[in-house]
């Protein structure tokens, strides 16, 4: 039986009891977004130093990109066989190199290799600060691909953001063109990537049912592939040779960073699915891009360059842009889900 007044205390008691779970959860979503944008930064930071630093002087990009690969599948099977060993321990399922799965993922391998090296070479040739621009049409291929593959048409209101993002992007390229920093083969990757960003994400969803519908399965066998793939590459363009004539190849500190990069690459798949699962695929883009804006002030200051008005112009059109357009995606979403059917009841009253 209750007793008269004693609601009150039981409210308090309850309010404080949802007051302590709602600043848990926001330490935790402020802690996973932390660490999303640490692990990101850092891997872009590093990745430019690993692949055009002059102190260190190492022109293979396709050989850092098959390492980081293969530090990926050691770490996912490394990972099962702990699962599988001490359950409880990581959540991570159980990993068999099956050929015919192997061949059913090999077409989107393909693509996914694409979209690693075209990033990489971007990086390569482009400075941290325009590495955002210079790969910010993904958003752009995702409209023209999802109408050309799916059939999918795209809402005006978005299709004016992603005009937007292209005007940031040649906006950039003047810009680091007119600063005598322009890389025009870096800008070429950038293009490629973004393409290959887009079309990953889209065949991904194809594939996924080959491995059981888990991410942790797909990235093994899309890596496992692009070792395959990537050694008759280092051949062929004479990498390996480099490699060998490298002086600090038996430097510790040289593998030590190069196993670090592997580590960052197999890292950011999981934070970033981290981010998602504590916030919200719209607010993992929002994340993203107000990431990215961080990135490129602290390449401008860690690199010491300077840069013009137009130039940040760019930056922000690009930024501004990617955000609207993640905004407006979110905002059809919500009105689908509020209101799903008008459109069919109206066809239905027609006889459609």
């Amino acid at each position: 039986m209750a007793l008269t007044g004693a609601s009150d205390p039981s409210g308090e008691a309850e309010a404080g009891s949802r007051e302590v779970p709602f600043l848990l959860r926001a330490l935790q979503i402020a802690l996973v977004v932390s660490l999303y944008w640490v692990t990101s930064i850092s891997m872009v930071f590093l990745n430019k130093y690993l692949l055009a630093s002059p102190s260190l002087q190492l022109d293979t990009p396709i050989f850092v990109t098959f390492y980081q690969c293969l530090v990926t599948v050691v770490l996912c099977k490394g990972l099962s066989a702990l699962a599988i060993c001490c359950p409880g321990t990581v959540d991570f399922p159980a990993l068999r190199l099956d050929l015919r799965v192997a061949r059913s993922v090999l077409p989107l391998s393909v693509v996914f290799i694409g979209m690693i090296t075209f990033n990489n070479l971007c990086l390569k040739y482009v400075g941290v600060a325009f590495y955002n621009v210079g790969r910010s049409l993904t958003t752009v291929f995702n409209v023209l691909l999802t109408y050309l593959l799916l059939k999918q048409t795209t809402s005006f209101y978005a299709l004016l953001t992603c005009g937007v993002i292209i005007g940031g992007f040649w906006l950039g390229v003047d810009q680091e063109g007119a600063e005598g920093t322009l890389s025009l083969l870096g800008t070429i990757f950038g293009v490629l990537a973004s393409l290959c960003v887009s079309l990953n994400a889209i065949y991904t969803k194809k594939v996924l049912p080959a491995v059981d519908g888990s991410i942790w399965r797909l990235t093994f066998y899309n890596n496992v592939n692009a070792c395959v793939l990537f050694l008759p590459l280092l051949l062929l363009l004479g990498e390996l040779r480099t490699l060998w004539d490298f002086a600090q190849l038996g430097s510790a500190h040289f593998w030590g960073m190069m196993t670090l990069g592997g580590l960052f690459g197999f890292a950011i798949g999981y934070v970033a699915g981290l981010q998602i699962k504590f916030t919200s695929p719209l607010t993992h883009n929002v994340s993203g891009t107000a990431k990215a804006c961080a990135q490129t002030v602290l390449a401008v200051l860690y690199y010491e360059e300077t840069k013009s008005f137009l130039w940040w112009t760019s930056n922000l059109m690009v930024l501004g842009g990617s955000s609207a357009y993640t905004w407006v995606r979110g905002w059809e979403m919500k009105k689908v889900q509020e209101d799903p059917s008008p459109k069919e009841e109206e066809k239905s009253a027609v006889g459609v």
